[in-house]
């Protein structure tokens, strides 16, 4: 893989038009704060430079990374849940440290998660790639998987919230399947998050997984993938929500039961949870000797109280994970094309209509995903 760290350099210009230029329906989200930031507007259409694909997007997912990164929570200033955050009176900001590497680039086409076609081939790149219907992976090695640096589409540089992206097309994989468009936009970046950190924890056949916030996109994903080991899945879920996930043939819990006098300690192989808050503490004594929890999320709140003793005295694995490992993608790409798993698709919004499917998300009365779609 080369270095990919070129994709830092976000040149301002890239949103100038020139004459003869053609232009796009975009997304650009002009700087952190309110859903006034998310700017439906027409920008010139990226042309692939050497090594390069651009891809027709054909649906692009909506995720908490894409309101994250409005927002601003990243920043170590922000103490409480992505919903709490959202909802706080905070008019516009500019978070130094509001993004996932450096200061957000805005303005910045968000969208991790992208289904499309290629449609046109930079220098170096096999001219049979055109027309493709393919899934990009989103998180990116920057220096190959030899290194964590990682670099993300929508974050750190321009994404799908467009009809048109550009990306490099190593990080493209063609998908042969029957599954619509908008169901393949549920998967890049909710199953390469789950896929990673079931592989991180080494989930295998017979293990005993707990996975808190069942019911989102990452929870869902985790379940289905985390099952598809060959482990025991307890979930946990809201009231309205649990028959939902019932339908993924697991166990399911009540949010906000008391876990320690349902489940027992020591009784779990791995946590997988991307939950976090005040429930962080108890999670960890309901592993047993050697368990491991993996995040990579927070949607209840950042700031968790640790017991020592239950980390140290277990000889507990803490995993954390955002580079996504090399095996994940590809990983996902066989199960989808096998019919391993299936996509939770919720609801397609037009692209125009991102403010509506962005509040609607934060109502978290939804299963599974939300799914734009650009103008044709």
């Amino acid at each position: 893989m080369s270095d990919l760290s070129y994709l830092f350099d976000n040149d301002p210009a890239r949103f100038e038009f020139h004459p003869g230029q053609a232009t796009m329906k975009a997304v650009v989200t002009t700087g952190n704060g309110d859903y006034d930031r998310l700017d439906f507007r027409d920008v010139p259409v990226p042309e692939p430079r050497a090594g390069e694909v651009s891809i027709k997007v054909l649906a692009a997912g909506v995720n908490n990374t894409e309101i994250n990164t409005r927002l601003g929570w990243y920043s170590s200033s922000v103490t409480g849940g992505t919903d709490e955050f959202a909802a706080s009176e905070r008019g516009d900001v500019d978070l130094a440290d509001g993004g996932w590497n450096e200061r957000t680039p805005f303005p910045l086409i968000q969208g991790t998660d992208c289904c499309g076609e290629v449609v046109a081939a930079g220098a170096g790149v096999d001219p049979a790639r055109l027309g493709e219907r393919v899934l990009v992976r989103a998180c990116m090695r920057v220096r190959g998987f030899d290194s964590l640096d990682n670099i993300w589409m929508a974050s750190d540089f321009d994404g799908a919230f467009a009809q048109y992206v550009r990306v490099p097309a190593s990080e493209v994989f063609a998908v042969d399947c029957e599954w619509s468009d908008a169901e393949l936009a549920t998967i890049p970046c909710a199953y390469g998050t789950a896929e990673n950190m079931v592989h991180r924890a080494a989930v295998g056949d017979g293990d005993r997984v707990l996975v808190p916030g069942a019911s989102g996109g990452v929870g869902s994903a985790v379940v289905q993938l985390a099952k598809r080991r060959g482990a025991e899945v307890i979930a946990i879920a809201g009231r309205s929500k649990i028959d939902a996930v019932r339908t993924l043939g697991v166990e399911v819990i009540e949010r906000g039961a008391d876990l320690l006098a349902e489940l027992g300690e020591n009784k779990f192989d791995a946590v997988i949870d991307n939950v976090a808050g005040d429930g962080f503490g108890s999670l960890l004594k309901l592993l047993g000797r050697g368990g491991r929890y993996a995040s990579s999320g927070a949607i209840a709140g950042p700031m968790v109280t640790l017991d020592m003793r239950d980390f140290y005295l277990k000889d507990l694995n803490l995993i954390g994970c955002t580079a996504w490992d090399e095996a994940v993608f590809p990983n996902l790409v066989g199960y989808i094309e096998r019919g391993e798993i299936r996509p939770l698709l919720a609801k397609t919004f037009a692209l125009a209509d991102i403010a509506d499917a962005q509040r609607e998300f934060l109502e978290k009365k939804h299963f599974g995903n939300f799914v734009l779609i650009p103008p044709r």
